[in-house]
Parts: C-alpha cells; sequence; structure tokens
C-alpha cells in the first residue's frame, strides 16, 4: 500500500512538473510570436511593452483562453458604451458579458494601447517612467483595469520570470550589450505595417548568436575586416554582398557566417524591406529564407507577409506585384465605368 501511495505521488509531481515546462513553453511561444508588435505599440502610444505582454498573457491564457480563440480579444476588454464593432458573450464578473471581438490579434493589441492612451483613468500612468513596471502594475489595478486584488503581483512576476523588460528596453533602445531589436509592424486601421526605426548597439554584437556590427555609409570593408581579423573575401560571404569598398548605406555586417534558421519563429515584411535585408535582420542565411518559405531568386514577398524563419512554411506568401506595362493602350470594355 505504502509503494503504491509513493508511486501515485511521484507519477503526480512528475504530471505536475511537465505541465509547468509546457505551461512555459506556450507562454514563450505567444512572448515570441507577439513581442515584436508589443515593442511597436509602445514606440506608437507609450504603452511599455512589458506591461503589454504580461497582460495579453494572462488575460489571454496565452493566446489559448475561450474568449481569445473565440474572439482575438488578447486583453479581457469589455464593450463599453462607446464600442462600434463586433462582440461576443463571455461569463466574467457576471454571466454573459459583452467583450469586443477583434479581425486578428493585431487589432486587438492596437486597441488595448489606445484604450490605455485615450482614457482619462489611466493618464496617470503615462506620468511614470515607462521602465517602472511595477508602478503601471499597480497604476492598472488602482484605475479599475481588473478586479482580481493580486494583479499587479501577477504582472510583475509574469516580467521577470520571462524577462519581459527587456523589451522595454529595446523600444527605448537601450537595449543590453549583446541584445538587439527586431524588426516590427505597426498595426493601424487598415492591414498595412510600416517600419519602425531599429537600435544598434556600437561595437560587436550578435544577432541569431552570430557576430555582427553596424557599420555607418562609407565605412572600409577592409577597415572592418582588419579591426575583426577576418577575411575580406569572408566579409562578402557571410552578408552575401558583391565586393565593394565600402557600404553605400548603413548597415549590419556579419563576422560569421549565418545560421540556417532563425531565433524568431517569423519576420512580418514591412514595405520597401528585400530579402536581403530581412535574412540580414534576422541573420538567417538568405538562400535558407527562400527554402523555408517557397520563394525562387527573383521572387520578393508583399509587405503584411509572415515569413517563416525556423520551419517550412505551409504556406507560399503573397509576392509583391511587379510593375508592367501593356504595348497597346487598354481599350475601355462597353458600359465600363
Amino acid at each position: 500500500m505504502q509503494r503504491t501511495r509513493n508511486s501515485l505521488f511521484i507519477f503526480l509531481l512528475l504530471s505536475a512538473v511537465g505541465s509547468s515546462a509546457q505551461n512555459r513553453d506556450v507562454i514563450q511561444r505567444y512572448i515570441d510570436t507577439y513581442k515584436e508588435l508589443a515593442i511597436a505599440e509602445m514606440q506608437r502610444t507609450g504603452v511599455p511593452a512589458s506591461i503589454t505582454l504580461a497582460q495579453g498573457i494572462h488575460e489571454s491564457g496565452a493566446g489559448m483562453s475561450k474568449l481569445a480563440l473565440a474572439s482575438n480579444n488578447h486583453f479581457g476588454i469589455k464593450c463599453k458604451s462607446n464600442w462600434t464593432g463586433e462582440s461576443v458573450k463571455h461569463d466574467d464578473d457576471a454571466k454573459g458579458e459583452c467583450f469586443r471581438k477583434y479581425p486578428s490579434p493585431l487589432d486587438s493589441y492596437k486597441d488595448h494601447s489606445d484604450f490605455l492612451k485615450n482614457s482619462q483613468r489611466y493618464a496617470s500612468l503615462f506620468t511614470l517612467d515607462p521602465t517602472d513596471y511595477t508602478g503601471w502594475a499597480n497604476g492598472l489595478k488602482k484605475a479599475g483595469y481588473a478586479t482580481n486584488p493580486k494583479y499587479p503581483e501577477v504582472l510583475v512576476k509574469m516580467i521577470e520570470d520571462y524577462h519581459l523588460q527587456d523589451y522595454t528596453l529595446t523600444a527605448l533602445g537601450q537595449a543590453p550589450a549583446g541584445d538587439i531589436t527586431v524588426a516590427v509592424a505597426i498595426p493601424s486601421g487598415e492591414p498595412v505595417v510600416t517600419a519602425v526605426q531599429i537600435v544598434y548597439p556600437e561595437g560587436q554584437f550578435k544577432i541569431n548568436d552570430t557576430k555582427v556590427v553596424y557599420v555607418k555609409k562609407g565605412t572600409s570593408f577592409l577597415a572592418v575586416a582588419k579591426q575583426y581579423d577576418v577575411d575580406l573575401s569572408k566579409i562578402f560571404e557571410f552578408n552575401e554582398i558583391a565586393r565593394a569598398e565600402q557600404p553605400e548605406k548603413d548597415q549590419l555586417i556579419y563576422l560569421q557566417r549565418k545560421r540556417k534558421t532563425g531565433v524568431n519563429e517569423s519576420h512580418i515584411v514591412v514595405p520597401g524591406e528585400t530579402l536581403h535585408d530581412i535574412a540580414q535582420r534576422e541573420g538567417i542565411r538568405l538562400e535558407s529564407l527562400r527554402e523555408l518559405n517557397w520563394l525562387k531568386e527573383e521572387e520578393r514577398p508583399a509587405a503584411g507577409e509572415r515569413l517563416s524563419l525556423q520551419t517550412r512554411s505551409a504556406t507560399i506568401p503573397k509576392l509583391a506585384v511587379k510593375e508592367s506595362y501593356s504595348l497597346t493602350p487598354a481599350v475601355k470594355s462597353p458600359g465600363g465605368n
């Protein structure tokens, strides 16, 4: 009997440990998916990226809650009197309450930022230092965002356990040495993405565990090669660029061969961004990037498309429309507009 009890205890203990590890994996995947968006929203509105991610994880069950799956609502925002969009019914403080429904998680993130930024109830939060995540967490509870008395402690623990403060520092251009800001896309009322200025550390750092430096236009490639003791021919090979005396623009220069897969799961293409730009920004080989996304050498993905960086994409991304012309004037059909 004692042996049976011990076996049951060990089984339950191992199950709990396994469940905890699984939960951490789910949360980490959520962070990897939405960290870029949280950074972009901080740069747009001032809501700390650490707070946004912590609230998103908690309020949506890391994207797995019934509400999040049914409505893309990642922050538990209820309809309120001024909401004119779609809605769903969900049991919360009362049965069948009205919650906002969004076309995508991107819209939920944007509405969350605007909800805080444009409400007088939360105005005092924006007088705080954006790195003061404890102050923000307490301020949200005080302003009535949540009824749970432990709400601040939940957010603070989430931020500290998963190092979410790093994304606030990244948005501020204060990432610790060795860290790098990520490519981000800002959602708007339309499904359009725009580039955000990226701040890189000075000197040698790493992207995707690969040594790299950020050089200014006009810097001699030979000088970079000598400074970091890398053969000049390897500089051009590692960065997949033609031989030249100096770069024509400020750019990343890798000092090692890039990886076949990225550290991020995916990358959202911003307007004007080439596959080479993405390969450099994510520290992934250009050929690998094409293979993972079924792209031919001459093809370029359209802005807003999500490219896979780790596994073979299940779909082929939409391509940017090439400029074309007709040899003969277009003929208007009878009755056409």
